[in-house]
């Protein structure tokens, strides 16, 4: 400190520790007002990058097909599925769920219609639509249908014939969409140009109104998946039943944040006061280290809550970092503070305190600082709830730091220093076995450090950031389970689309026949001699019946049916059936070169390789229409009739197997597929340049007519971004650590041998991970940055007090003794304390936040482990210091 912040802080915190604490203990009053207001985020925005242009697209695509959310429910019946009591349990069931608030239509296998059972005539069609419920199709033909027909297969009943779902459509929240992409293009264009003070207002503005709106309907989706789960609980005694959908997952990740939040917070606690009983043995050690760590998390808590800043099932993590990270700054005062009192059992409780908080706030300032670093350099993962979580832990650190020497040095001065023999150890410190060990093996810890550095670069070059999110998820919830059935059943849960536009050199449709051609066709199709006799089944008016309008308007044949169970793709959305949300019949469109036969000839290449491959289970396009209609009219169309047909089909018809894959406004149209996530090959990156390559190389397709969207495209960009903001993230951290050692140190050479243990910890860590096939998700891809921002506190410590070692009698290894003895017991205690600290994060239910502590505590060992022996080797080795005789 400096000398005038020096005898401010003397005349505050050590002269008046009673106004001190009252003041510290007011300021948390107040934050604490603020926890009832704070709130959890778990939107799908958190799988996704920040102003990701493929993001954009996906939304306005979305809203450009209509495809919105959906919730699933999987049913399989104790009992066979297709007799009378199974499916009157799924009626029941289906009705009571229709009439949950917000579900816009329900769809199931008693609702869609029977195209093949048995194959009727589009004349036939015309007559009505024939169902489960309003006709006498044989249950084996219907199931024959669902299992084996192009509109049906893997669509709503399992390979397995017995498992089905039930669909509840959500309408495309054209609201929401508009205003979110109102914001991030205001975000982009502060990014890249810069706001004018107008535009700055309004961005706040709208910003504002989104997140008050996005509020309300998260509120409005949790209340939705409760009350649909509290219908479900009443028929499990009759059928499995899982629910998923995105919102699904949503709900149940708030209740994880929530459930990490008091697990971690509890067990770190019970932690924090088992730890300090047994390491000090004296009460007033206990209380007053657990008061600073709470009255951070507190105060911490207290300000996201009253600034509305949301904790994500990632952020939420700061609670137990922070309690871990105070308490091991707290730990090094206690513990200097404890061996000066051992020495100078006559000093005076204030002398104590002074020249602990004089001689430890160097080291701790710097340690504390080199924390910050680490975590502010994830703020360019570009992926929000890391880029909170790096925030929240940089402000969190600096409001611990300053607690720390706040709250323990007041507390201590209003209590007497007792007896000096209290602090005194009874037996050698046992860190003494680390420096013993590296005196008489300085070698082996050499060769070990240098076999260790060879087997992590094998294992970094191993590493991968494929991985897939249903193992995010313990095997025994919901979300799991669900997702699990839904992929193996109904064709995938994660969707897929590929938007094709029209090569700019394409022909044009074929021109119009003659009017003779025209008028003979007509005749042919609709006219008096017609086949299909009166009834035009391509003719301007409904093809259904009027009593089957409730079916018209539920989805069967949306893009990635269930492939949005867990990101958001809508494959029963309200554009299945063409109907939109305000009930308006679209006008009939113009043709387009996608409605010929070269043009469906060209979908169905694309659509039939797409099928061949292992990881796509559902597929859509306007090739299944075309199929459809070769079996009903008995052959093939030309041009020529497919533009009559189209120019005849009835918007209900059209609105089935048209509309979700065709945009003629745009020429565009759109091949929707849903992955299998549970494929153990499933590769995304590889995949989609795998199909793009196929499409170009082989089917003749040009790459910028080729557009790839859908969930599978946003998540695997934010993968891609995770290990790119690792290099970034680590070569940032460590450029920013070396100029502070070379700052606190003041030589190069000191600040190269400091940084190497660290940099052997955060290599061992990710070698780990590659060797074992642990891939880096959100979470993982911190460690790296944690593991030296927390791991080089040890080597600043440690280094500070070698150096005032070195000065007594200028014997390297004497030098290395006595550190190991003082300090050395503050490091051992203060990684014992962060190694198990982490180890609380095995009680989470989300799978990356396992990994994440489990994999930062064996960082943080291999940091500590460095410390003692590779540290304290290299400068014995090196010799940095000028030994004074």
């Amino acid at each position: 400190m400096t000398n005038k912040i020096a005898k401010l802080y003397r005349s505050t915190v050590i002269g008046h520790p009673k106004i001190t604490l009252l003041v510290v203990l007011l300021i948390t009053l107040l934050m604490a007002l603020g926890l009832p207001r704070i709130k959890l985020d778990a939107s799908a925005d958190a799988l996704t990058l920040e102003a990701d242009r493929s993001l954009d697209y996906n939304r306005e695509i979305n809203q450009r097909y209509q495809s919105g959310d959906l919730l699933v429910v999987t049913y399989k019946p104790n009992g066979e599925l297709f007799q009378d009591s199974s499916l009157e349990n799924l009626r029941n069931l289906r009705d009571e769920l229709a009439q949950v608030q917000g579900v816009a239509s329900v769809l199931s296998i008693l609702d869609v219609p029977l195209l093949y059972s048995p194959l009727q005539s589009i004349r036939e069609i015309t007559q009505g639509v024939r169902t489960l419920e309003n006709s006498d199709a044989s249950y084996d033909d219907a199931k024959q249908e669902f299992l084996t027909s192009p509109v049906y297969k893997n669509l709503i009943l399992g390979p397995d014939g017995e498992t089905t779902a039930i669909a509840l459509n959500l309408a495309v929240d054209d609201k929401y969409i508009e205003m979110v992409r109102e914001r991030d293009a205001l975000r982009l264009k502060r990014k890249q140009e810069g706001l004018s003070a107008e535009e700055e207002k309004e961005l706040a503005a709208v910003a504002q109104q989104f997140l008050d709106y996005r509020t309300q309907t998260e509120a409005e989706s949790r209340e939705r998946v409760a009350k649909v789960r509290e219908i479900t609980d009443r028929y499990k005694d009759n059928a499995q039943i899982f629910v998923g959908g995105v919102t699904m997952v949503t709900a149940d990740m708030i209740s994880y944040i929530r459930s990490d939040l008091v697990v971690f917070g509890s067990a770190v606690v019970v932690f924090i006061i088992a730890l300090l009983a047994i390491i000090f043995r004296r009460v007033r050690f206990v209380i007053l280290p657990l008061l600073t760590s709470v009255l951070a998390i507190v105060i911490m808590l207290g300000f996201l809550a009253w600034i509305d800043w949301r904790l994500t099932v990632i952020s939420s993590n700061f609670v137990a970092l922070l309690l871990i990270i105070s308490l091991a700054i707290t730990i090094h005062l206690v513990v200097r503070y404890r061996e000066e009192h051992a020495k100078h059992s006559d000093w005076t409780q204030q002398q104590l305190v002074s020249f602990t908080t004089s001689a430890m706030f160097k080291p701790c300032f710097y340690t504390a600082v080199t924390s910050m670093v680490a975590f502010t350099s994830l703020v360019v993962s570009g992926i929000r709830p890391v880029i909170d979580f790096g925030w929240m832990m940089t402000i969190g650190l600096v409001l611990s730091f300053v607690l720390v020497f706040v709250v323990l040095p007041a507390g201590l001065m209003i209590l007497p220093a007792g007896k000096a023999s209290d602090d005194v150890a009874t037996d050698s410190p046992f860190t003494l076995k680390f420096s013993r060990f590296t005196e008489r093996h300085g070698s082996a810890v050499l060769i070990i450090s240098l076999v260790l550095a060879v087997a992590s670069a094998v294992g970094i070059s191993r590493l991968q950031v494929d991985n897939r999110f249903i193992d995010y998820f313990h095997k025994s919830t919901e979300i799991y389970q669900g997702m699990k059935v839904i992929d193996q059943n109904m064709g995938g849960t994660i969707g897929l689309e590929i938007v094709l536009d029209v090569e700019s050199s394409e022909p044009e449709p074929e021109a119009a026949k003659s009017e003779a051609e025209l008028a003979s066709l007509e005749d042919k199709l609709g006219g008096e001699d017609s086949p299909f006799g009166e009834d035009d089944p391509f003719a301007e008016g409904d093809a259904f019946a009027a009593d089957e309008q409730s079916v018209m308007d539920s989805d069967a044949f949306a893009d990635d049916a269930f492939g949005q169970d867990a990101f958001g793709e809508d494959a029963f959305g309200d554009d299945a059936f063409g109907v939109d949300p305000g009930g308006k019949q679209p006008a009939r469109e113009q043709s387009s070169y996608w409605f010929t036969v070269a043009g469906l000839r060209d979908i169905k290449g694309v659509q039939d390789y797409l099928n061949g491959l292992t990881e796509v289970g559902r597929v859509d396009s306007l090739a299944t229409l075309y199929e459809v209609a070769r079996d009903l009219n008995g052959g093939s169309l030309n041009d020529f009739e497919l533009a009559i047909a189209r120019n005849s089909l009835p918007a209900s018809i059209e609105d089935i197997l048209v509309k979700p894959y065709l945009n003629v406004e745009h020429n565009e149209t759109r091949i929707a597929m849903r992955i299998k996530e549970t494929d153990p090959n499933l590769k995304r990156l590889t995949l989609i340049d795998k199909i793009r390559s196929h499409m170009v190389n082989e089917l003749g397709f040009k790459d910028e007519q080729i557009h790839f969207t859908g969930a599978l495209v946003l998540y695997n960009n934010m993968l891609q971004s995770l290990f790119k903001s690792q290099i970034l993230t680590i070569g940032a951290v460590f450029f920013a650590i070396m100029l502070m050692f070379m700052v606190l140190f003041r030589s190069l050479k000191v600040a190269v041998i400091a940084i190497i243990p660290n940099l052997l910890a955060a290599s061992v860590v990710l070698g780990a991970m590659g060797l074992v096939g642990i891939s880096l998700d959100m979470m993982t891809i911190t460690i790296a940055a944690i593991t030296v921002g927390i791991g080089v506190d040890g080597s600043i410590h440690y280094i500070h007090r070698f150096m005032r070692e070195i000065e007594v009698d200028g014997d390297y290894v004497a030098a290395m003794h006595r550190a190991h003895a003082s300090i050395g017991s503050a490091m051992y205690y203060t990684s014992v304390t962060i190694i198990v600290g982490f180890s609380v994060f095995a009680l989470s239910k989300f799978i990356p936040s396992i990994y994440f502590g489990l994999l930062t505590g064996l960082a943080m060992l291999a940091a500590s482990l460095g410390a003692l022996t590779l540290l304290p080797k290299l400068i014995i080795t090196f010799k940095p210091f000028k030994a004074q005789a």
